[in-house]
């Protein structure tokens, strides 16, 4: 790579909301306002493994590890305040990448508005690396673990979109400025419904949420399996629904109906499941009019093609 660490860390300092106080050993989170929690999530995204560098642009790709940190917070109930950066960049990146990538970073954190801590750069012998650590406060800390007997699942949009993109993309479409596709977007740039977690830990009932990342099928066995539980699958669900990964929509599961939810929360929902004791699996579903245990479907989001 033609840069220097000294001159990516110019780069950083000017373009990143807080960059212009990375100029120390460490940097300081704010205070935690009393009765919070301060929580906090990392990603690690690699070059061949979670993307490809042909088929992402570089100012998306940016866009999309804040938008996966500040889902997870969000799904938690946490109101994000920023993150810290780690960039391991490889020979053949250069300034013509790197410049858009702090770009798309630099709009991304200014819309959420957080600002950057800290982070770390490093060169690598080929490829990108991606690392992204960011930090939350919350006033209700809404884990996976608290699904009750009973709770209906509810997603706020349709699983499957990123899948259908990264079918595009192996297909050899191409992200176009121009002429935005909705399915590449879900997958290139997602854009979770942030602050959508923090209304839904307001609502004493709503007992558990979760990022929906992996996908359905493996996001749903980790409700079931973190509190105790099964989940029966609503049976209209289709096989992209339940396989898709990387959607980031919250998952979350609550007593109230979903009339009600729609109406306290000014949006429409999908119901996905129905949370009961522990079964003969953690996630079950209706075959032929009997219940069997359904296998984790979910793609392992970009893997290669």
């Amino acid at each position: 790579m033609a840069l220097k660490e000294t001159g990516i860390l110019a780069r950083i300092r000017e373009s990143l909301p807080g960059g212009g106080d990375l100029m120390d050993d460490c940097g300081a989170l704010p205070p935690t306002p009393a009765g919070h929690t301060l929580l906090v999530t990392t990603d690690l995204m690699e070059s061949d493994q979670h993307f490809r560098l042909d088929w992402h642009p570089p100012d998306l790709l940016a866009r999309k590890l804040l938008a996966v940190n500040l889902s997870d917070l969000d799904a938690s109930g946490a109101r994000p305040v920023g993150y810290t950066l780690t960039l391991a960049l490889g020979p053949g990146l250069d300034e013509a990448w790197l410049d858009p990538f702090l770009r798309g970073l630099a709009e991304a954190t200014r819309e959420a508005d957080v600002q950057v801590f800290g982070g770390d750069t490093v060169g690598r012998a080929a490829g990108l690396g991606l690392g992204l650590t960011a930090f939350g406060f919350a006033a209700r800390w809404l884990r996976r673990d608290g699904l009750q007997p009973g709770d209906r699942i509810y997603v706020d949009q349709k699983p499957g979109a990123s899948l259908r993109g990264l079918r595009k993309l192996a297909a050899g479409q191409r992200w176009d400025p121009r002429r935005p596709d909705a399915d590449l977007e879900a997958h290139l740039a997602p854009k979770p419904r942030l602050g959508l977690g923090l209304r839904l830990a307001a609502i004493p009932e709503v007992h558990a949420c979760l990022d929906l990342s992996d996908g359905l099928s493996r996001d749903l066995r980790n409700l079931a399996e973190a509190s105790g539980l099964s989940v029966e699958v609503e049976p209209d669900l289709d096989e992209d629904t339940l396989r898709g990964g990387e959607d980031y929509a919250r998952c979350f599961g609550a007593a109230l109906p979903q009339a009600d939810l729609e109406a306290r929360l000014g949006l429409p929902l999908i119901a996905v499941g129905r949370a009961v004791a522990r079964g003969e699996a953690p996630l079950l579903a209706y075959d032929g009019g009997l219940l069997r245990p359904l296998p984790d479907l979910s793609f392992d989001h970009f893997g290669r093609p």
